[in-house]
């Protein structure tokens, strides 16, 4: 009979780095294996070592214990993961593991509606591939060091190390290994099979989701799956099988409503316990870092310095690249409308991913080109204004908190001359949470959601 203990939420949450606690865990491993042997590729060494990890008793005496996933598609996917996992880590009482932010679409899931994704432990392998590229190309930033965390997170700071076998980590978070001992277990569920829900005694746990394959799908890709609900608390926390594991390894944790379900994470507001309530609000209230919205502002004061409307049109990627005249098209109908108003002229702040070079021959072309009824602006990643946001934004380091026992002369060599982060797409969303003359979004897109969202509840408004 497993545990009905009530989840203990433990305010604040603390977010560490996915590289630190990484290394932290090397010391936690003994690998069987001959002295001279050495780790020269992450994928190939992660599926062909002979190398038998098996948990120290520095790892089992540990009390902290720690979840971590792996993010893909872009920023707004992955922010909604981040989001998620903060709700699982609330629930289970554990310390999250923040991912660095990915480059856009660097890993891909797959389609979950379609049943054709990645397989758990493979997305984690690709996830700590691109890891190692972006701390090798010093890329890498935190996703808490662009949303504001203060409202979940300790100000806690400890020091940790990086040590020169960095690349045998990425075998380990993947879960190649499977689970080892009380040090990792690989939670190997996916959206094909699982939606994780949270109710407080599990009485639905098991329960068949409205959504699954239907017989054609399930014949032309002769696959057999079920998707059933899993409540987290009573598979994973305690009382459970897992409970003692210091890491939990999770896959995606991208979900989104479909057909009248939610595709991988069901967790709701409808939940009772007032703890839990104001952990959900404050995650969906969650603003950019002070130095974003500050950046944001400064553009819609001193440049656009007019009441404007915000275009946020995604032409290039995906399947939006075959949706471009329909995209115009709502811009145009909204700008027809306000000309017949009379507000002119009409300020328009343009956020796309069409470089500016292609804008001609556009409808972007000719707004640009008519200065007597439209003034259009725009930022660029190489603006002052983004790049002065970018130096601020390091030096303070929000979010961070790393492991003790250091070697800070290592550390530097990996941490101290990162490259400024490009911040234009945060900034532009702030500049977008701003449009007093409305906002027009592509429909479908995660970033235009984002933005609406911002708009809604007003995360921004202070600022503006």
């Amino acid at each position: 009979m497993l545990s009905k203990r009530k989840p203990l939420y433990r305010f604040p949450l603390i977010p560490v780095s996915a590289l630190i606690i990484c290394l932290f865990f090397l010391v936690l491993y003994h690998y069987h294996a001959k002295p001279d042997s050495q780790f020269h590729g992450l994928s190939k060494t992660s599926s062909t070592s002979s190398h038998t990890p098996r948990c120290s008793g520095q790892a089992l005496a540990l009390g902290e214990k720690f979840v971590s996933y792996a993010p893909h598609s872009g920023f707004s996917n992955q922010l909604s993961e981040f989001k998620n996992a903060v709700l699982i880590v609330g629930i289970l009482n554990r310390t999250l593991v923040v991912p660095p932010i990915l480059d856009h679409h660097a890993v891909a899931l797959g389609s979950c509606p379609k049943f054709r994704i990645v397989d758990p432990k493979d997305v984690r392998m690709s996830v700590w591939d691109h890891v190692i590229e972006v701390i090798q190309s010093r890329r890498y930033i935190s996703i808490a060091e662009i949303i504001d965390v203060s409202s979940l997170v300790s100000p806690s700071v400890v020091q940790s190390s990086v040590s020169e076998r960095l690349k045998q980590c990425g075998s380990l978070l993947a879960g190649v290994h499977g689970s080892i001992g009380k040090c990792i277990y690989a939670v190997n569920e996916d959206c094909r099979t699982t939606v994780w829900t949270y109710h407080k005694y599990g009485h639905e746990d098991d329960k068949l989701d409205s959504f699954q394959a239907d017989e054609q799908l399930k014949q032309k890709k002769k696959i057999s799956y079920v998707r059933r609900w899993k409540d987290v608390f009573k598979t994973l926390g305690p009382g459970s099988e897992v409970e003692s594991a210091s890491l939990l390894v999770f896959g995606s944790l991208f979900s989104a409503a479909y057909k009248g379900s939610e595709l991988h994470v069901d967790i709701h507001e409808s939940h009772q316990d007032q703890r839990f309530l104001s952990l959900m609000k404050k995650i969906k209230r969650i603003p950019f870092v002070l130095e974003i919205m500050i950046a944001g502002k400064q553009f819609v004061k001193e440049t656009i310095k007019a009441p404007f409307l915000c275009a946020q049109l995604r032409l290039l990627d995906g399947q939006f690249k075959n949706h471009q005249k329909a995209t115009f098209h709502g811009l145009r109908q909204k700008i027809e409308s306000m000309r017949k108003e009379g507000l002119l002229p009409i300020h328009i702040f343009i956020m796309t991913d069409l470089p500016g070079d292609n804008w001609t021959g556009t409808y972007l072309g000719d707004l640009i080109s008519d200065k007597r009824n439209y003034k259009v602006h725009f930022l660029k990643e190489n603006d002052k204004l983004v790049r002065r946001a970018a130096v601020k934004l390091m030096a303070v380091g929000h979010g961070q908190r790393f492991i003790s026992n250091s070697d800070t002369s290592i550390s530097k060599r990996y941490c101290s001359s990162q490259r400024l982060p490009d911040l234009l797409l945060y900034v532009e969303q702030t500049v977008c949470s701003c449009a007093s003359l409305g906002f027009i979004g592509t429909p479908g897109s995660t970033i235009a959601e984002n933005i609406e969202l911002m708009r809604k509840i007003g995360s921004s408004s202070q600022y503006c």
